[in-house]
């Protein structure tokens, strides 16, 4: 948790590059964490590598299948790649979950 704690920092603090590593190093002694696959996806997009960014959205999923805020994120790698059919099923299963959540819903518009 204290490599979590450390990349969000770096996170805020615009240092994606830095939050990555921190991140790595938080799975490697935590790999079933889903908070920590969460924060990488986010610093991925960050740095426009939606990919990698897919397949942690996509690992928070297979670990808990309730975790709205992987839909909110995988809905954006698809958005981002264009894969628009892809963006909009994916947010509609988020929504299903928590039918108010605004990341969804905005990601959805």
């Amino acid at each position: 948790m204290e490599h979590k704690q450390t990349g969000v920092e770096f996170f805020k603090e615009g240092k994606y590059p830095d939050a990555l590593k921190e991140f790595e190093e938080g799975l490697k002694r935590d790999p079933q964490c889903v908070a920590i696959y969460s924060n990488r996806c986010a610093t991925w997009i960050k740095l426009m590598e939606f990919v990698n960014a897919l397949k942690d959205a996509e690992k928070c999923l297979e670990l808990d299948p309730k975790f709205v805020k992987a839909y909110a994120r995988k809905g954006t790698c698809h958005q981002m790649m264009k894969e628009y059919h892809k963006a909009l099923s994916t947010y509609d299963k988020g929504l299903k979950l928590d039918p108010t959540n605004k990341d969804l819903i905005d990601g959805k518009q």
